[in-house]
């Protein structure tokens, strides 16, 4: 079976990122689709899933906003979940994504809001 393009550029930034961050920070995961943007803060020493936000969530969904909105509301409660579980260092796994566009906005929003990364 050949491996998409994509697939392989996820897995190559993914890998380098987790080889750095088994140290002292989380990951910081983001899945964007057409449209819906999602984020999640993961522990991979332990494998687990430690904050998560998504514009699917009924607060955020019942809003009625266009999608780049969206994802500075997602940025906006992740970060307010982070705080409350004292997470302020993490890296940033943007995916196979560009750094750009819904991505950065959210990577932004995150900074304001207190994030390392």
């Amino acid at each position: 079976m050949k491996i998409k393009k994509i697939d392989k550029k996820k897995f190559r930034i993914r890998n380098k990122i987790k080889k750095i961050s088994a140290n002292d920070r989380f990951r910081l995961s983001v899945n964007r689709s057409t449209r819906n943007i999602s984020a999640q803060i993961i522990d991979d020493k332990n494998r687990k899933t430690l904050v998560s936000a998504t514009s699917i969530s009924k607060d955020i969904k019942s809003q009625k906003k266009n999608k780049k909105e969206l994802s500075t509301l997602v940025a906006e409660e992740l970060a307010k979940k982070a705080k409350e579980k004292k997470i302020t260092k993490v890296y940033f796994d943007r995916g196979g994504y560009k750094y750009h566009g819904r991505i950065k906005l959210l990577a932004d929003e995150l900074r304001k809001n207190g994030l390392e990364f």
